[in-house]
């Protein structure tokens, strides 16, 4: 049997079991009178030991210090009910709930009755009904109770601010027929999941439009516990509501910063970039944006300044767009195209000041703020169920480079404020990444220009090979590079063959590259063989090397005085470490010398199509030092094509078999049957070379000719004065044959001049050789390799007017040396005006002296 009693101090209620309760009478002054064997049970101690002693001996020191209140507080409210710490045996304390009650005997002599119980050691105050109510009622917290067919059976005010109505319209119903604008049968899956595993579901958020905000999307944040009778069978669910859409919106708002972040701005390609930001914008932001940016930004070029324009239209391109529906129908252009909008459209105005601008209700019937639009394409806002609006100008570095404009349809809230904050902080972003694409496309473009203007332009005529060459840029990420090549006629029918690769890339590589072609394109001319001529080269990379290096040291040591900004054109490329390979094939005796600094041998296709790559010894690369260059001499059968590539043609990374290299694939692509050199250029560029290479890549293709027997002639001459008369004569008979009366007298100058010099200030054995090619060459060889050199003689002079004279009756002259001597060689053009602009020289007189040896 129980006994209730009301705490009127705090209203708290209190059971205790008088079957177990301790039970004991305390005078007017508070000395026990009497112990029962209740009271020894819970405290421990005998009544013999405890009657006559004060009660505050049997409460520890904090509660016997509060007797005093409690006592006087039993008085004034009639009981006094709380927690105690009592001392049982041994003095330890012992947790009890007690109830004093004031009572007086027949004899009206007042004392205090006191029943205590043993404290449970999680029990703390007690709350009444009246507080539970008025918490659940009070709490800003929607609350609601639903039994297990998911039917309410309860629910507390705050969840009417959610909609649905009062809490009495909602029993019996489901969620789904209170709020149809939410997904109900997503949140009756995870009731029903609670109701079966017994398992507590906390924090589950859930995005919907409630009735009571039903053009804009919540966000709520919502907890589920399973309810059980004291049998311990599920009777419902008890699930709480809190709105938590300000928290999930500033959430969105950083992921899609992150977001844009992440995909703005990794690549260097304007409109890539412009696309990025709009794929970002949707569907997070916006259902359609369109990014448009002037011309000249695109270009690569400087923005506008100031006023773009007193006219009533203004020209922007589309450089990227995207919607929510499939094939972009909001658009009026193409990305890519011109658009053209009104001046007075929000976009242009946002352009020329700077500032954003939105609205939130579109005027539905106001036209397009583009112009001259097609007109399948001619539209109003209402047709194209655009109904609200923003605009945010693409600013950086104080200039304007485009606009992007946002726009939704298929969502039905308005843009806000704090969406317009959030597009201006992304665009702000975008804005970044374009201008550094735009200044990145700047000067990729000046560097691929000084590099096309730096290569050759077109094959100089000769009669050793035909030439067919493909050069690929990098991908745009890797900026320009420092491939080139060249073909270079030399004397004797020959051509020189040159590839080389250059350390680095932009424009300091393309500067290294116009340098070092320069200077092959100089030591060429001075007829030096392919490994001598890479040993030129070679101390020249490093002479600018070590410049550089000394330049940079000076002016860090330069305490005192301002730094010097001391820059040489490919020391920051890295010129100390480039490749070339340089090779020269004569035509006449079909045999090709080359030499290579660091770069791959090149392939040879033989005419039955084999193909084999040349056994070349590779030298260092350039400015590196160590071994020596060797050159390679191979006959190369007419009709054969040598490759020169660079090393980018072999790392392409392309599809192919596992274990492939890229000399295999190299040498398939080659072995494929074609039609012209052209042809073959073309099917190796597309077999080896992917649609964005990561390096440059420079394939030069050279078909070999040989000269016919009939084309040259050569005399074995003796070192007798006499014989220049005969040699004349021979040189005479021989162009008449190949038709060539006109060149006659010329020639007989020149084969005068040139075997006089020889005899006079050479040795034997003496050669004359006529070679008749795109132009006529004559050579003289001679076993001296005294070089001679050409003297403007004075008036009083008897003599050294030979070179002179031949220098000017001929095209070009000069002198190359071989193992055994030199040989001085002429050409003279077929015809009195030649393509390259030289004239045929006045009528020669035979008279005259030959030139002079130092």
């Amino acid at each position: 049997m129980a006994k209730l009693q009301e705490n009127r101090q705090t209203g708290q209620q209190a059971w205790l079991n008088l079957a177990d309760a301790a039970i004991f009478l305390l005078d007017a002054h508070g000395l026990v009178e009497s112990w029962s064997p209740g009271a020894e049970r819970l405290l421990g101690r005998k009544g013999a030991d405890v009657v006559g002693l004060p009660v505050t001996a049997l409460l520890a020191a904090d509660d016997a210090a509060r007797v005093a209140a409690l006592a006087e507080e039993c008085r004034e409210r009639g009981s006094w009910t709380g927690l105690l710490s009592a001392r049982g045996a041994d003095d330890a304390q012992v947790g009890i709930e007690a109830q004093v009650v004031p009572v007086t005997d027949s004899t009206d002599r007042a004392h205090w009755l006191v029943l205590a119980v043993e404290a449970s050691p999680l029990q703390g105050w007690q709350i009444s009904r009246a507080v539970l109510e008025r918490m659940v009622t009070q709490t800003p917290v929607g609350m609601a109770v639903v039994d297990t067919d998911l039917r309410f059976v309860w629910s507390n005010a705050a969840l009417e601010r959610f909609g649905g109505g009062p809490a009495q319209n909602r029993i019996g119903k489901r969620l789904g027929e209170i709020q149809p604008g939410l997904d109900a049968e997503s949140l009756e899956v995870q009731m029903r999941r609670v109701l079966e595993t017994g398992e507590q579901l906390i924090e589950y958020e859930h995005i919907g439009r409630p009735r009571s905000d039903p053009h804009r999307e919540r966000a709520h944040s919502m907890s589920f516990v399973r309810l059980d009778d004291v049998n311990g069978r599920p009777i419902g669910v008890c699930y709480t509501v809190l709105d938590i859409t300000e928290r999930y919106q500033n959430r969105q708002r950083l992921t899609l910063l992150d977001r844009a972040s992440q995909y703005i701005g990794r690549t260097l390609d304007v409109m890539q970039t412009a696309q990025d930001l709009a794929d970002v914008a949707v569907p997070h932001l916006a259902d359609f944006v369109a990014v448009d940016l002037l011309d000249s930004v695109i270009r690569g070029g400087e923005p506008v300044s100031g006023p773009l324009s007193d006219a009533d239209m203004v020209l922007l391109r589309r450089a990227g767009q995207q919607s929510l529906r499939e094939g972009v129908p909001e658009s009026v252009v193409d990305i890519g195209d011109m658009a053209t909008y009104h001046a007075w459209s929000p976009p242009i105005r946002c352009l020329a000041g700077g500032g954003s601008w939105r609205t939130e209700r579109l005027d539905p019937l106001s036209p397009e703020w583009a112009a001259n639009i097609p007109g399948d394409r001619h539209a109003h806002f209402l047709d194209l169920g655009l109904h609200t609006a923003m605009v945010v100008p693409i600013r950086a570095r104080g200039m304007s480079m485009g606009v992007t404009a946002f726009f939704r349809s298929q969502h039905d809230e308005a843009f806000s404020a704090d969406d317009l904050s959030l597009a201006e902080e992304f665009v702000a972003r975008a804005a970044v990444c374009i201008d550094n694409a735009r200044r990145y496309t700047r000067e990729r473009g000046a560097a691929l220009a000084l590099q096309r203007s730096l290569l050759p332009h077109e094959v100089p005529q000769q009669d050793a090979v035909r030439v067919a060459s493909s050069y690929r840029p990098a991908d745009a990420l890797a900026d320009a590079g420092g491939d080139w090549f060249d073909v270079i006629a030399l004397s004797g029918a020959r051509v020189a063959l040159v590839v080389g690769d250059v350390t680095g890339h932009g424009i300091d590589a393309v500067a290294t590259m116009g340098r070092l072609r320069t200077a092959v394109q100089t030591l060429a001319a001075l007829e030096l063989r392919p490994d001598e001529l890479l040993g030129h080269l070679d101390d020249l990379v490093g002479r600018v090397s070590d410049e550089a290096a000394t330049a940079a040291l000076r002016n860090e040591s330069a305490a005192d005085a301002p730094p010097v900004a001391v820059h040489l054109p490919g020391a920051d490329a890295g010129v100390r470490g480039s490749s070339c390979l340089y090779a020269v094939y004569d035509p006449l005796s079909r045999c090709c010398t080359m030499a290579s600094a660091g770069h791959p041998a090149p392939a040879m296709v033989a005419p039955d199509g084999r193909v084999h790559f040349a056994d070349l010894s590779i030298g260092p690369r350039l400015g590196v030092g160590g071994l020596p260059f060797e050159a390679v001499e191979s006959v190369v059968p007419e009709g054969s094509v040598l490759a020169l590539y660079t090393d980018g043609l072999l790392t392409g990374r392309v599809p192919g078999e596992a274990g492939d290299t890229g000399t295999e694939r190299l040498r398939r692509a080659l072995e494929t049957p074609h039609v012209s050199l052209d042809a073959l250029c073309e099917t190796v560029i597309e077999s080896l070379v992917p649609a964005r290479p990561f390096d440059d890549v420079t394939l030069l293709l050279a078909a070999t000719r040989s000269l016919d027997e009939d084309r040259y002639a050569s005399w074995d001459l003796p070192t007798d004065p006499a014989v220049v008369s005969r040699a004349r004569g021979m040189a005479a008979d021989q162009l008449t044959d190949w038709g060539l009366a006109d060149l006659v007298v010329t020639t007989e100058l020149v084969v005068s001049e040139l075997v006089t010099n020889a005899i006079r200030y050479g040795s034997g054995p003496i050669r004359l050789r006529l070679i008749l090619g795109h132009t006529l060459t004559c050579e003289v060889c001679d076993g001296s390799s005294t070089s001679p050199y050409l003297r403007h003689p004075r008036a009083t002079d008897e003599g050294g007017r030979g070179l002179f004279l031949v220098s000017q009756f001929t095209h070009r002259w000069g002198t190359r040396y071989t193992t055994d001597g030199k040989i001085l060689w002429t050409e003279q053009l077929l015809t009195p005006n030649d393509p390259d602009g030289a004239e045929k020289g006045p009528e020669p007189s035979v008279a005259g002296g030959g030139g002079r040896n130092p």
